[in-house]
């Protein structure tokens, strides 16, 4: 039976990388939670739906059960932040489950690599979809110490949602998870044009074509500065590295002049719950500016009493 309050943390590829910060935003709002956070030692690439499926099916699911298979061994359900890791590791397992022919030759495949046997005993969860629909704005108030008082452009990402048959969370054409959840926190979701489009990042498009990926890029950016929001939210960290070095790209080869902070669902969770700003990775350098969360939000934000 699988462990409750147990996640197995998947930190994938990017988020341990590049991103430290969002991992440490991230524990500190599940240990907060009362959830216990285990090491899923050995786990490898989810790998990339966009990349690795394209070209290998049946090997892009045996390198996905075994990270499945590490999760069973601890008795807990995957938690990640990443939409890609969700939307491969969600979708294997939900597959192998289901078809028995599929996880038959996977399970032989994986006895090559050691000791891992697919059983299909877990469950695969979303850090957005956690703290939207288990936690939910009404469970996750009486834990925050302080409210920002700042309008987000919120971008789901492509993973998240769709397809719909297999996520499960609700409809890929008006979500409300994340606009209700953070309105918890004091931030308003400002609706932008286009809002539940791709950033242009996703399915090999970033490391094929670096132009195709910027076009896209560049029509997401200028319909979010329509609606000049205070900071973009996001939930994945792919679709952070877009935002964050789109926005240098744009400015340095399209004449733009961006500087929208880049925040993730756990940084600003975590930073409501009390979580010190600097160690929320609130302070670093974005398009050349040593942005602090707190020295532009400061005078609006609220303390709970």
């Amino acid at each position: 039976m699988v462990k409750e309050k147990t996640f197995a943390f998947f930190l994938g590829c990017l988020m341990p990388n590049r991103y430290p910060a969002i991992e440490k935003a991230t524990k500190f709002v599940m240990k907060k939670l009362g959830y216990e956070i285990l090491d899923m030692e050995k786990a490898g690439c989810c790998p990339a739906p966009g990349v690795f499926r394209s070209f290998n099916k049946v090997d892009w699911m045996v390198a996905a059960a075994r990270n499945l298979c590490i999760a069973e061994k601890l008795d807990s359900d995957i938690l990640t932040v990443c939409n890609g890791c969700f939307g491969t590791l969600q979708e294997v397992n939900k597959h192998l489950k289901q078809n028995e022919e599929h996880r038959i030759m996977v399970n032989e495949k994986l006895q090559l690599l050691g000791d891992y046997e697919f059983k299909g005993t877990i469950n695969v969860r979303h850090i957005g979809e956690v703290l939207g629909y288990e936690i939910g704005p009404w469970g996750i108030d009486d834990m925050i110490v302080r409210k920002v008082n700042a309008r987000a452009a919120v971008h789901y990402g492509c993973h998240f949602l769709k397809p719909t048959r297999i996520r499960e969370i609700e409809s890929s054409e008006g979500p409300t998870i994340i606009e209700e959840y953070i309105e918890a926190l004091g931030v308003q979701s400002v609706r932008f044009k286009e809002q539940l489009t791709c950033c242009g990042a996703g399915g090999g498009l970033k490391a094929y074509s670096g132009d195709a990926s910027m076009t896209i890029f560049g029509e997401k950016m200028r319909n979010i500065d329509e609606v000049k929001p205070d900071f973009i939210l996001d939930i994945c960290p792919f679709c952070h590295l877009q935002f964050e070095t789109g926005q240098d790209y744009l400015n340095k080869n399209k004449e733009c002049n961006y500087d929208y902070p880049v925040i993730h669902i756990s940084q600003l969770t975590a930073y409501c719950m009390g979580m010190d700003q600097e160690f929320v990775g609130l302070q670093y350098q974005l398009m050349g500016k040593n942005y602090i969360f707190g020295e532009k939000e400061m005078k609006k934000e609220q303390e709970v009493v």
